[in-house]
């Protein structure tokens, strides 16, 4: 067995960044340090407080810390119509049990990147404010993060608008200089969460699991199909969890090494993640793209992960 890789949470939960933790928490592969808010799907108060919700419903108990309110230099935007105007609606879940760290989530990260004895990796599934004060903040700790694996950007699509997906568009400034940190990233961009669709059918296999977890991410599931459903989804792309799949299960992915920069103004470009597919920059790559995924794969994967949290007989 190889030992598990250190990592650290950053998200504004929503409910795909949820189902991407209870896949982490699952994962013997993975050893989570920390925990940490951002503004993005919500404001900073709720998505701190569905993160916390989200750590007492799977047992995880780990430092956790609250995010800025707001992107580095834009305005903050949230997504009510997605998520709902908890940015978790659907299920009850249980109250918080991890009280907030006295520190930001900067001064969090830097400190659990700083203890720890291995390289860490971070995983950011929301916009990438965080991660980015904490490269600005903390230069030195740079060779002490071994990958960045985030959801953000597509190199061939937006979601928010035509060019840009929520993530990246919420704060492209620290999205930009994320990905020329020199930093490892790994890249689950829409070109390949848009294809990590959990359909209907797959609703029940999860539920049929049985515990508290497994009926949770099942009514997930349920609540964030609705919207898709409007746009003619056939199911719900869990664009989040593809983050953590990377880590824990690379072989159900295919990628591709290229260089990807952010667009930080324009009428129509704000926030485009602009990947140089045929090498015409003359930047040597500074990413691992994600492209595509084996779709039943991929739900077994989850479905393997809801059961680490007990059967019902």
């Amino acid at each position: 067995m190889t030992k598990p890789i250190p990592v650290i949470l950053d998200g504004d939960p929503g409910h795909d960044d949820a189902i991407a933790w209870v896949l982490a928490k699952a994962s013997p592969q993975l050893k989570i340090l920390a925990v940490t808010s951002v503004c993005g799907n919500q404001t900073i108060e709720k998505t701190t407080y569905n993160t916390r919700r989200i750590m007492a419903l799977i047992g995880l108990d780990v430092p956790v810390a609250k995010g800025d309110p707001r992107p580095l230099i834009a305005e903050p935007i949230i997504a009510p119509v997605v998520h709902g105007q908890s940015g978790l609606d659907g299920p009850p879940l249980p109250e918080p049990k991890t009280e907030l760290s006295p520190l930001s989530a900067v001064e969090l990260m830097a400190q659990t990147i700083a203890d720890s004895e291995e390289p860490v990796t971070l995983i950011p599934t929301g916009p990438l404010t965080n991660v980015a004060k904490l490269l600005l903040a903390h230069p030195d700790l740079k060779p002490k993060i071994a990958r960045i694996s985030l959801m953000g950007g597509g190199v061939r699509m937006g979601n928010w608008t035509p060019a840009a997906e929520f993530n990246i568009l919420v704060d492209p400034h620290a999205a930009r200089l994320v990905f020329r940190s020199g930093i490892p990233i790994t890249m689950a961009g829409l070109d390949v969460t848009e294809k990590a669709l959990v359909c209907p059918e797959d609703f029940g296999r999860i539920r049929a699991v049985g515990n508290p977890v497994a009926v949770t991410v099942a009514d997930w599931l349920e609540f964030f199909y609705q919207f898709h459903k409007t746009m003619d989804y056939p199911g719900a792309p869990i664009h989040d969890a593809v983050a953590v799949a990377a880590l824990v299960k690379p072989e159900i992915l295919t990628a591709r090494e290229m260089y990807v920069d952010v667009e930080v103004s324009g009428d129509y470009c704000m926030g485009c993640t602009v990947g140089d597919w045929y090498g015409t920059s003359g930047h040597a790559p500074n990413a691992t793209v994600l492209l595509d995924i084996r779709r039943e794969a991929f739900v077994d994967l989850l479905v393997e992960a809801v059961k680490t949290y007990g059967e019902v007989e």
